[in-house]
């Protein structure tokens, strides 16, 4: 094994990457809140990440290959973050992720529904929602009348939490 990595075991090598506390927010923000700029990631963060944690794990993802930064075309000092394939790859991860927390752990209903409705909706609601990733951020092309996964999720979970506000 080279030196860099504990061993060469693909869970050990995911975890090398992956799994400190903040990566996969990060990358959850992204993928599922669409917060491309850093002041996005740090004020909606629900876990409260601070600024310095964030831009160090921003950092680390793009050095590993899982976002990458460009400038802001609309503003000189603000950058865009998106998600390569190898991050887009996760939506599975996370889907099981969820599945599992809301099994096992109290999770709330408003930030469960996205989850239940990626476990109900199985491998082709998977694929849709990665296809649909890559439109976003890699370029992408899709037909015109491509029904948007990543607003039927939003939609499912304002519902909810609007639903929790007023009742």
């Amino acid at each position: 094994m080279d030196a860099l990595h504990r061993s060469g075991c693909p869970i050990n090598l995911t975890l090398e990457i992956l799994g400190d506390r903040w990566s996969l927010i990060v990358i959850r923000d992204i993928m599922f809140g669409n917060r491309r700029h850093f002041r996005e990631l740090l004020q909606k963060s629900q876990e409260g990440i601070a600024s310095n944690i964030l831009a160090d794990r921003l950092k680390r993802l793009v050095e590993r290959g899982l976002l990458t930064r460009e400038d802001d075309p609309t503003h000189k000092q603000k950058a865009v973050y998106s998600l390569t394939e190898m991050s887009i790859d996760l939506v599975p991860l996370f889907a099981h992720m969820g599945a599992w927390g809301r099994k096992h752990l109290p999770a709330s209903e408003e930030l469960s529904i996205r989850a239940e409705l990626l476990e109900n909706g199985g491998s082709k609601l998977w694929e849709d929602f990665m296809d649909e990733l890559r439109a976003k951020h890699l370029g992408k092309v899709l037909p015109p009348d491509t029904p948007s996964v990543l607003g039927w999720l939003t939609e499912a979970y304002l519902e909810v939490a609007n639903r929790r506000k007023s009742g």
